[in-house]
């Protein structure tokens, strides 16, 4: 696995990615995780975030210990929800601490924010576009998780102006990362995604190219999140852009799609220092 734009990081077996923009800013700990340097075995081997996939609840737990030491994140402060595809972002405090590890999940959330330091906010993936936000000037963070129906009902944007709106942010000002996801070459899809795409209205220049055949076609989540946080204000300068795919790199990083769904989860996590 290699990255021209993101930052890898190996300490011990542990091996996770940073976004170089995000560090930059100084206002965030974050962490995204890889496959490597957790106590799952099997198909979740051996770094694997979801408490809800079958593996043992106490291994995910030692996995997650062991990221957040990593950056310097009390494992006390996460909060997961049950993600299901949706455009639905909630703003979360310091009391929802421990939802979705020690409390019951929220559900059908696919984004969180907080504006509160000491909240480690935590979206898994396993080919879905995983996207972080800081703004620095307003020290507020989110991160969001943007399958083909996520970005097709743009929760990106859904989340910069759940920022500007609850908490005045500027989009100018906000840091963005789009982390590793499923590639184009390795994302075919069918006729109903593509005309989803197309009916939702948001500019899909180069977001597809053909597949093999008239009914099918290559989806570039990168590409479409990115035009999505464009359109939402967010400056070029100020988004880090994923070159790793997680499917190239099943060994490296869960993929639903190259393993038929026998996997475990990545894990974003984000919190204000």
């Amino acid at each position: 696995m290699y990255s021209r734009n993101l930052k890898i990081n190996q300490n011990g077996d542990l091996v996770y990615i940073t976004f170089p923009r995000l560090e930059t800013c100084s206002a965030v700990r974050h962490i995204f995780s890889t496959r490597h340097g957790g106590v799952s075995e099997g198909q979740y081997s051996t770094m694997n975030t979801s408490f809800s996939g079958g593996d043992d609840f106490q291994r995910v737990e030692e996995n997650y210990r062991r990221l957040c030491d990593a950056v310097g994140i009390d494992i006390s402060h996460l909060v997961l929800s049950r993600q299901t595809h949706t455009n639905n972002v909630r703003i979360v405090t310091k009391s929802d601490c421990g939802t979705g590890y020690t409390k019951p999940s929220f559900s059908d959330v696919d984004g969180l924010i907080t504006n509160e330091s000491g909240v480690a906010l935590v979206t898994q993936y396993a080919d879905c576009t995983p996207l972080l936000f800081c703004d620095p000037v307003k020290r507020v963070c989110a991160t969001s998780h943007a399958g083909w129906r996520g970005t097709v009902s743009q929760i990106g944007r859904v989340t910069v102006e759940k920022m500007v709106n609850e908490f005045g942010c500027d989009p100018a000002d906000i840091i963005a990362a789009i982390g590793p996801c499923i590639c184009q070459d390795c994302y075919e899809v069918d006729t109903p995604v593509f005309d989803a795409f197309v009916d939702s209205g948001m500019d899909i220049t180069d977001v597809f190219r053909e597949g093999r055949d008239e009914n099918h076609f290559m989806l570039n989540l990168v590409a479409a999140n990115k035009n999505i946080l464009l359109s939402a204000g967010i400056r070029e300068d100020n988004i880090d852009i994923s070159d790793i795919c997680t499917c190239c790199n099943a060994d490296e990083l869960h993929s639903h799609r190259a393993t038929g769904g026998k996997r475990g989860n990545l894990a974003a996590i984000i919190e204000l220092i």
